[in-house]
């Protein structure tokens, strides 16, 4: 039996916010959900089975607390939504929707996006040293690097520590020109990206002279403890086991650290350990030692990017 309604939308922005760019939102509702979707002026129709349009509507209005005031959402908060549905997970979406972690200096909110995020987010809060595995576009160091923030300009820590492996320099990288900074620059470009979304870039270099900012290859820690400090170590699945055994015991009191990877995109030698997988291995199940394992599901990324990874998992797994 043929079902549909159509809900009025309060203005032209919720309906910007609500269909998404270039109506992607209105393709993951109906991917999701089997149902038709068509937006007339600020109408949405919805049609199809009964089950169909209900299911619609109602991941539809689990999410009008931000389209409703023309707060964009992406189709990964409609198949968080999905999910929630599916797994009687509703409550964790509601929490997971309010607790907002900080807004950028354009005023866009932050929030966990799925239930993997927030799954990490509240292990880096609870632990002293979480490891956070899982494929690129994720956001595994767009949200270290905002709880790291957040903390920082809380008076929280001291210092906030950006470290990672600059594997791809090689003994190259005493011979590019300029200074440290200069040479390491390119390889911690991600770390500053994330970093420009909260703090003004003509603080960041005052930061950076009195130490409260700190961004430096993995070498550069040997024989340092690390005292009242939010730590970084991102690209960790380049570091070779004594670079990740140097690195975790360079925590002090008062310290904080996160280290995040993927495991699949190791640049080591072929014959060389990543120390993220070994220390996977031997921490796991450690006290106070939080993993956080996310998936293409958690991609937040171009739409394109979870089907990529999807992909190559199914090409890399055996037998294929």
């Amino acid at each position: 039996m043929v079902s549909g309604i159509a809900i009025r939308l309060p203005s032209t922005e919720s309906a910007i916010a609500l269909v998404g760019d270039r109506e992607a939102n209105l393709k993951a509702l109906a991917q999701h959900t089997g149902a038709k979707l068509v937006l007339r002026g600020r109408d949405l129709e919805m049609s199809g089975s009964e089950s169909q349009v209900a299911l619609c509507d109602r991941i539809v209005h689990l999410l009008k607390d931000f389209w409703s005031q023309g707060e964009a959402i992406t189709p990964v908060d409609i198949a968080t939504a999905r999910q929630a549905i599916t797994s009687n997970r509703l409550d964790e979406l509601r929490e997971l929707h309010t607790d907002i972690l900080a807004r950028t200096r354009r005023g866009e909110s932050i929030r966990a996006r799925t239930f993997g995020h927030h799954r990490y987010i509240k292990a880096v809060r609870s632990h002293d040293l979480t490891f956070c595995i899982g494929p690129a576009g994720t956001g595994k160091t767009f949200l270290a690097a905002v709880l790291a923030v957040q903390a920082l300009l809380a008076n929280q820590y001291e210092r906030l520590i950006l470290t990672r492996p600059a594997v791809e320099a090689g003994e190259r990288l005493g011979f590019l020109p300029g200074d440290l900074q200069q040479k390491v620059n390119p390889y911690l470009r991600p770390l500053y990206d994330a970093l420009y979304e909260f703090i003004d870039p003509e603080r960041i270099p005052a930061m950076m002279e009195r130490g409260v900012i700190e961004v430096a290859p993995i070498a550069y820690m040997r024989g340092r403890t690390l005292n009242n400090a939010f730590i970084i170590l991102d690209e960790a699945q380049n570091t070779t086991p004594a670079q990740m055994k140097m690195v975790l015991t360079r925590m002090g009191f008062q310290s904080r650290m996160v280290v995040t990877g993927d495991l699949t995109q190791t640049d080591l030698a072929n014959h060389q350990a990543s120390g993220l997988a070994v220390a996977q291995k031997i921490l796991h199940g450690v006290s106070g030692i939080a993993f956080c394992e996310l998936n293409r599901t958690d991609v937040v990324r171009h739409p394109l990017v979870q089907r990529i990874v999807e992909a190559y998992e199914k090409h890399e797994k055996p037998g294929k």
